[in-house]
């Protein structure tokens, strides 16, 4: 007995040395000069500089979707212009958006909610819903409802890429009603440097882009988003000035494409863009493309996407132009919604009987605001505008439509993409060595590591979406 309580004397003093160790490593394993408590406006800061640099950059930008919307062209490593592709190359757009940009604004939000700061709590679920429109439009199916307890929810299920887009329209209604101009200031807003006003039509025209994209399958939920705005009194994006985005800095916070052109040399501007821009006298041409470096007879020489590595490397590096330099400028914007992509949307709400506004008036300010957000002189933007192969369609208003608009999101990839799949204009032709059998991509496929991480859900989303494969049909993309 006088053994046995010996031995347990001992163990709780072991036990009680322990716990006092431990504490101890706690106190010692503290950084004395870091932040114990995260600070909302360090959050925003980093969660939209995060998510920019990845929707802007070579992933899911450069090596992705300019290339599926013909935008830019391979010159060298031709693979991803022919859509070849592992699921890990389409990895960091998933990874970021959910364990980066997800997890710090959904930080931001409980904490604007326990310091009772309502303007926090709007800024942030904006952003949210545009990372969770970045993701549902590239793959579809995605974890929306448990991705925002990933302590609870490990390995969380998808939701129906219908569902996720009408949650992200309660989310974005929620939003504007908590953003108050004249309520607690925010720090940490490196879009529109703390103005909250600003937040409110940004949250409306991302409500407006929302509606469109699934105006195909559920027009009246559209319509009653439209008709919600008004009942508000709300506004979209009104101005050049006003256009969502991220101004970058100069290195190492300089813009991704900037970034990338200082040590490589594998991308072009598109024949299908230098050809359609040429062929409308577009005064935006020497805006997106560079002067080949040797003289050609075209000036503007963009090259055939997903072309063989020879057939694209003999087409020669010193006479095919590069993308132009108000695109790769260390300080070139990262665009997230700009004032003529708001005017297109609201010309197409109009001529799907939605609002009673007049489709061909915003049409045509659609297209002077895009000219106009590269210093075009009203003269030129006049004698552009007047040509017949730019007047507005009313018979088919979506190609009247989509063939502006996708000149008017150029540089924006992943916009471009979603927006060519949902209007089908231009009407894009394959990659010229394409492995698809004749067809284009309409998808990421997900990243590995969901097959092997949260593989029952993974199969689930399949089963009900369709193969994971580049050329599945997502819910939204109806003909």
């Amino acid at each position: 007995m006088k053994l046995k309580s010996l031995y347990i004397s001992f163990s709780a003093f072991l036990l009680l040395t322990f716990s006092a160790c431990k504490k101890d490593l706690e106190k010692v394993n503290q950084n004395p000069n870091a932040a114990q408590n995260a600070q909302p406006d360090f959050l925003l800061t980093a969660a939209i500089k995060t998510t920019a640099d990845t929707y802007w950059g070579t992933t899911n930008n450069m090596n992705s979707s300019l290339l599926f919307i013909q935008y830019w062209a391979k010159i060298q490593y031709t693979d991803p212009d022919r859509y070849i592709f592992s699921n890990s190359d389409f990895q960091e757009l998933w990874t970021v958006g959910f364990s980066k940009s997800i997890v710090n604004l959904n930080q931001v939000i409980r904490i604007a909610d326990a310091q009772q700061n309502p303007n926090y709590k709007g800024v942030a679920l904006v952003l949210r819903s545009w990372v969770f429109l970045l993701l549902t439009d590239a793959y579809g199916d995605i974890p929306y409802k448990q991705s925002a307890n990933i302590d609870t929810y490990l390995t969380p299920a998808y939701d129906h890429q219908k569902d996720v887009y009408e949650g992200l329209l309660a989310d974005l209604k929620t939003a504007q009603a908590s953003l108050d101009p004249a309520g607690k200031a925010i720090l940490g807003d490196v879009v529109y440097n703390n103005n909250i006003a600003l937040w409110k039509k940004f949250a409306n025209s991302l409500r407006l882009r929302i509606a469109l994209r699934i105006a195909d399958r559920e027009p009246e939920v559209s319509k009653q988003v439209l008709a919600d705005i008004q009942t508000e009194g709300g506004s979209f994006i009104s101005s050049n000035t006003e256009t969502a985005q991220l101004v970058y800095l100069s290195s190492p916070n300089q813009n991704p494409i900037s970034n990338l052109f200082d040590t490589r040399d594998d991308y072009r501007i598109s024949k299908t863009v230098t050809d359609q821009l040429a062929t409308l006298n577009d005064p935006r041409l020497p805006i997106f493309a560079a002067k080949t470096q040797v003289a050609t007879p075209l000036t503007y020489a963009g090259i055939p996407n997903g072309l063989l590595v020879g057939d694209a490397s003999s087409l020669g590096f010193t006479k095919t132009s590069k993308p132009g330099t108000y695109f790769t400028a260390p300080n070139a914007p990262a665009v997230i919604v700009n004032y003529a992509e708001v005017l297109f949307n609201r010309a197409e709400a109009a001529a799907r009987g939605l609002t009673t506004e007049d489709a061909e008036a915003l049409y045509l300010q659609a297209i002077k605001a895009s000219l106009g957000q590269y210093g075009i002189a009203d003269n030129d933007i006049a004698t552009y505008t007047a040509q017949p192969a730019v007047q507005y369609d009313a018979a088919n208003f979506k190609k009247s439509i989509g063939n502006q608009k996708w000149i008017a999101l150029f540089g924006e990839g992943l916009e471009g993409f979603a927006e060519w799949r949902r209007l089908d204009y231009p009407e894009l032709q394959p990659a010229v060595a394409g492995v698809l059998n004749g067809k284009l991509p309409l998808r990421f496929v997900y990243p590995g590591t969901e097959q092997s991480l949260n593989g029952q859900n993974y199969k689930a989303a399949v089963a009900a979406q369709g193969p994971d494969l580049l050329t599945t049909k997502l819910w939204f993309d109806v003909n």
